[in-house]
This record gives structure tokens, C-alpha cells and sequence, in this order.
């Protein structure tokens, strides 16, 4: 799908299930989630975006590292029609394998995401959120060019939970 000096991101494959399926047990990983995944909501992932990539031909496709085809999480857009008061919209979102972690990974992959949508699907706008306390996730939005719009409580999260407050940033198509 999108190729960058050291990404590859792709559909889906059978050979990044048991790896996504790592990522979904692993705490580090979900410490910003409410919980881990099961292995099976993990493949229910998987099998859902999955066939969003193959109908709408975009989605969160699969990263690889381009010089040892590795599979390491995934990045990309997905609609956001109605869940928030700043719905309809489009977000962009990430989630890595622990050990790829700051290296610049989720920042380049996301930065060909943007491009593709603003240049391919010709997007005007483009937001992604995260719970306030996910500061590197805000570092990468930042990094991105993403400018901080608000705070807000996630409707899908009880109020007094901790990860219940969120960052929401935006990025416009640039001119």
C-alpha cells in the first residue's frame, strides 16, 4: 500500500497474527486500553480491518520493516462517524510492538499515512486522540505537525477512570 525509506504498510497477513496477538497480551502495550486483548479479539481485529482494507482499499494496514519484512503493529485512518461531539471525522491511529518502540517507527509510518490522506484521498482534515496520560502517543502527534484542539472524557470510559480524560489533535491539509 505505502512504502517509506524503512516501512512497508500492507494488508494484513496470515503471518502477523500470532505477533498482533503478542501485542494484545502485552501490558506495556495496552497500558493506555482498558485491558488487554483476548487472542480471539485480537483475530476479530485483525479480521475486521482486514476486510475494511480490502472493500475501501485504506485502513490500519499492517507495518513491516522493509529490510527484514517483520511485521511490527499497525498504522492508519480509520472513519469516526458518529462516537464524539467533533464526529464525523477521520482518524489516524497507531499501535507497535513493544521492542520497535522509539525509533521513529510510528512517526514515519504515520507521516505517509497523513500524505496518503491528504494527497490520495484528498482528506481536509485529519485527528487522532489519545488518553491524556499516553504522552508518547501526543509526542508523535506533535511530531506530526498535529496541533492540540482539546481535552475530553472518552464517552466509552466511566468519568472517574483514569485513562477516561483524552487529548484530541488535528492536522489540516496543508496549502
Amino acid at each position: 500500500m505505502i512504502e517509506t525509506e524503512r516501512l512497508i504498510l500492507r494488508q494484513w497477513q496470515a503471518r502477523d497474527h500470532a505477533t498482533f496477538i503478542k501485542m494484545g497480551l502485552d501490558p506495556d502495550v495496552m497500558k493506555y486500553f482498558l485491558r488487554c486483548l483476548t487472542p480471539e479479539e485480537s483475530l476479530n481485529f485483525v479480521d475486521s480491518v482486514t476486510s475494511f482494507i480490502d472493500k475501501n482499499g485504506w485502513g490500519f494496514g499492517a507495518i513491516e520493516l522493509k529490510q527484514m519484512h517483520e511485521f511490527i503493529g499497525f498504522i492508519g485512518l480509520r472513519s469516526q462517524p458518529t462516537q464524539f461531539d467533533f464526529s464525523p471525522c477521520m482518524e489516524i491511529a497507531w499501535r507497535l510492538a513493544k521492542q520497535f518502540w522509539q525509533k521513529g517507527y510510528a512517526t514515519e509510518g504515520a507521516q505517509a499515512v497523513l500524505d496518503y490522506a491528504f494527497n490520495t484521498l484528498k482528506l481536509n482534515e485529519v485527528i487522532s486522540f489519545t488518553a491524556s496520560v499516553n504522552t508518547p502517543s501526543e509526542t508523535v502527534m506533535k511530531k506530526l505537525g498535529m496541533h492540540k484542539v482539546k481535552e475530553f472524557n472518552h464517552s466509552q470510559l466511566p468519568a472517574n477512570h483514569v485513562l477516561a480524560r483524552h487529548v484530541l489533535y488535528e492536522k489540516y491539509k496543508p496549502i
